[in-house]
């Protein structure tokens, strides 16, 4: 199963594409889609959905996963987020995959057991998850999406551990409960 993790923004969207073969996950690519600041938002929008676009072909993926939004205090950078969230989704879906999505708690609990890890928490794991060096903040955790699709309800059909013992899904079953608080 190979799947692409997104992490959409309207100044850098990061991607990552991860396979999981023989309960294992491979890394397969990572970086982020970085439209220049000179172009509309309109444009700016465009170009994120053509280059997700083609990493999608390039990759081809059997599944997608993007983050929900978190909004906070600035309605504009929300808004913005959402925009570029919209273009990515439209990208997923033109390439055929349905669009899963997860919230930034549950990423964060899955990669590194803490709802509230901070960015270099999420580096660091990923890069002791998948023995690399993500190109940078917004990759690493389109890598982190992508891995922590592999502990929800929509992909019951694999488990990082070989354990039979039901384990894994109880871990997926509480995580799925805490994402939901």
């Amino acid at each position: 199963m190979r799947v692409i993790g997104v992490d959409p923004g309207l100044r850098h969207t990061g991607w990552g594409v991860v396979e999981f073969k023989h309960n294992k996950v491979f890394h397969i690519e990572d970086g982020s889609i970085s439209p220049s600041t000179k172009l509309d938002d309109g444009q700016r929008l465009l170009e994120i959905k053509n280059q997700l676009l083609k990493i999608i072909n390039q990759y081809n993926p059997n599944m997608s996963v993007i983050e929900k939004i978190f909004v906070g205090s600035g309605s504009i950078s929300s808004l913005k987020l959402g925009m570029a969230r919209g273009a990515s989704m439209i990208a997923l879906a033109e390439a055929g995959l349905s669009v899963n999505e997860l919230s930034p708690k549950f990423v964060k609990k899955t990669v590194t057991g803490y709802g509230n890890a901070s960015k270099e928490q999420i580096v660091s794991m990923i890069e002791k998850l998948l023995n690399i060096v993500p190109k940078n903040e917004d990759s690493s955790d389109a890598l982190a999406i992508a891995i922590s699709s592999q502990h929800t309800s929509y992909n019951n059909n694999f488990s990082l551990s070989n354990e039979s013992n039901g384990f894994n899904e109880a871990i997926a079953k509480a995580l799925l409960k805490e994402e939901n608080k």
